[in-house]
């Protein structure tokens, strides 16, 4: 496995990894047919998009490291009312 393929499994370099893991379980059960599984993609690019405005901010105001890490997401995450995604 390459590093690039190790970290888009790792859960503190990719902040959607229940999302990538949902969308592949949808296409894995579903035979590959995406339009069956277009809410996953969905809820992925939403995910992504997220997870990228709160780097950028990070970026910004000089917060380091600039994506969270798992640990501090679950707390963003559970500091939220509604899942923001």
């Amino acid at each position: 496995m390459n590093q690039s393929a190790a970290s888009f499994r790792n859960e503190d370099t990719n902040p959607c990894l229940e999302e990538t893991r949902a969308s592949q379980k949808c296409l894995d059960t579903n035979n590959y047919n995406r339009t069956l599984c277009s809410n996953y993609f969905e809820q992925y690019k939403n995910c992504r998009k997220y997870w990228h405005s709160v780097m950028l901010q990070r970026r910004r105001t000089g917060v380091k490291p600039d994506m969270p890490t798992a640990a501090e997401r679950r707390q963003i995450l559970a500091a939220a009312v509604d899942r923001p995604y």
